[in-house]
């Protein structure tokens, strides 16, 4: 299941961070470093994915 939420990770970071915890923070902070830099949010969300 970590490949599948990598790989969507990669092509869409929130939607791979929504599928390891939910409506979070991480995930509106996710959506803001995708805004703002979408290599950022690529990082962070294989950051939360490989934290959990």
């Amino acid at each position: 299941m970590d490949l599948i939420r990598i790989i969507f990770s990669i092509l869409l970071p929130p939607v791979g961070v929504f599928l390891q915890v939910g409506l979070g923070g991480a995930f509106w902070l996710n959506i803001l470093l995708t805004i703002l830099g979408y290599i950022s949010g690529i990082i962070h969300a294989v950051w939360i994915i490989a934290k959990r």
